[in-house]
Formats: C-alpha cells, sequence, structure tokens
C-alpha cells in the first residue's frame, strides 16, 4: 500500500490507522505560529462508524488503502438479504438490509449501483444520488395557496416520508435526492 504524507490526506481517501480502515471525512490543515504544520482530520471507521479526531504532521506517513469499485445491479430483497448482480460475470452477492442502512429504501429493480471492498470485503456502497417515486399520499392543494408558502408532508412509493411543495398532488412522480431525503423536482 502507498505511504502518503500527514498533509496529504484528503477528504475522501481510505487510509489504515489504529488496526482498522478508515475515512477521511473532513481535513483542515493547520499552521500554528510555533511549531510544525499538521492536519486535523475527522475520521470514520468504514466498519463499526466510530468517528475519531486525530492530528496528523507533515512528517508522518500513513498507509492510503485503495478500495476496488464494482458496479452490480440490485436484483431483489429476501429475508433482510439484499441480493446483487455482477453484470461482467453474472456473479451474485449479498449483502444485509442492515448494513446497507436507511438508503435500501431507494433500491429498485435493476438499479445500478456501486459496491466498495477491501481484500474481499464489502465495506461500501453508493447508490444513484437521484430517484424517480410516486407521491402515494399528501394533503391536497389549498386553491389561492402560494407557491412561495411552506412545502407539505408527502409518503413516497418506497414508504420514506419526505416535504414537497404545495403543487405537488398524490399519485405524481419526483424526482428525490438520495442522500438528504429531499424533494427536487417533479420527474419527466
Amino acid at each position: 500500500m502507498p505511504k502518503i504524507n500527514g498533509n496529504e490526506i484528503r477528504p475522501g481517501y481510505v487510509i489504515e490507522h489504529q488496526g482498522g480502515l478508515w475515512a477521511a471525512v473532513k481535513v483542515q490543515h493547520v499552521k500554528p505560529g510555533k511549531g510544525g504544520a499538521f492536519a486535523q482530520v475527522e475520521l470514520k471507521n468504514l466498519i463499526d462508524n466510530r468517528k475519531l479526531n486525530e492530528r496528523f504532521r507533515s512528517a508522518e506517513t500513513v498507509e492510503r488503502v485503495r478500495l476496488e469499485q464494482k458496479d452490480y445491479q440490485y436484483l431483489y430483497e429476501n429475508d433482510g438479504m439484499l441480493t446483487f448482480m455482477d453484470n461482467e460475470n453474472y456473479e451474485q452477492i449479498e449483502l444485509s438490509r442492515e448494513w446497507v442502512g436507511e438508503r435500501a429504501a431507494f433500491l429498485q429493480d435493476g438499479m445500478k449501483v456501486t459496491v466498495e471492498s477491501h481484500e474481499g470485503r464489502a465495506i461500501g456502497i453508493s447508490l444513484p444520488d437521484q430517484v424517480v417515486l410516486e407521491v402515494t399520499e399528501t394533503e391536497p392543494t389549498v386553491k389561492g395557496q402560494t407557491a412561495a408558502s411552506s412545502y407539505k408532508p408527502a409518503l413516497l412509493s418506497n414508504g420514506l416520508r419526505t416535504m414537497v411543495p404545495p403543487f405537488v398532488t398524490t399519485g405524481e412522480k419526483v424526482v428525490i435526492d438520495t442522500n438528504e431525503v429531499t424533494y427536487l423536482r417533479r420527474a419527466d
């Protein structure tokens, strides 16, 4: 694994630290008046999601870990296990719904996802940033209500709730941001 200096750590880098794999979430470079410069790094453990704040001096070296990224297609869920297929060799892998987390609600048949792994072990999954969902329940639009007024609650076809503008009605398809679970626009 390539070694990098502590001041070369950037957000998104994965490093080996204290015997585990950590992703750099935030990095702040500090140059104090006295003493050497250092990077203040907020790390997130990729296995158990613990957070850690560490200081890395520019003279220190850390091991940068390269993750393997592979595209898969989502097939189905069975007993809390999500099945994905490798489009190149048609091999299937299963990941627990609990491991995928809240974003599993956005999975749709045939959706392409990217699974990150290290030494054959899945440690991360990336979903598309946007999905199209149907509004299954929302309050009717009140005549005379302006679009500038506050958003109203809506239930989406995947069971999640979000806020939508007053003009959106039940049965409409909308584009949702999967990272923030927020309404973006009406679907085309």
